[in-house]
């Protein structure tokens, strides 16, 4: 029965850190536009302790769970700087990424969120295809 609560709690718990932020800054809140304000922007504090608390709450329950997860096969650096290269420009492309528009575009109805969301689903269904 855990496996179905972790994602339930995990869920609740990116809902209400994305409507804290949202009422608190009236800014959506997405992977990409913190790690973009935490690059360029003169007031870095909090987008900083965001993406720590990502790296340090994943790596903490990790920890603490006792979670294992095999890596994946090794795979050439010019393939992993090629694949970041692009999705970077994909996010600037479509004006955020899949936790801005997925989680936080969705619920507030965003035409364009969902358009991107439909996009980013479809996408990941045809590739998973195209490699299995």
């Amino acid at each position: 029965m855990t496996s179905f609560y972790n994602p339930l709690f995990g869920g609740l718990l990116i809902g209400l850190a994305a409507a804290i932020y949202l009422i608190t800054t009236g800014k959506v809140l997405g992977i990409s536009g913190m790690l973009a304000q935490s690059l360029f922007k003169a007031n870095k504090t909090l987008p900083l302790i965001f993406l720590l608390g990502l790296i340090i709450g994943g790596s903490a329950y990790g920890v603490l769970t006792q979670q294992t997860v095999p890596f994946p096969d090794i795979r050439s650096p010019w393939l992993m700087i090629v694949s970041g290269l692009l999705v970077g420009y994909g996010t600037r492309l479509g004006n955020g990424c899949t936790s801005g528009h997925g989680v936080c575009g969705l619920a507030r109805l965003s035409p364009r969120s969902m358009v991107a969301t439909a996009i980013f689903i479809s996408t990941a269904i045809i590739t998973v295809a195209l490699t299995h």
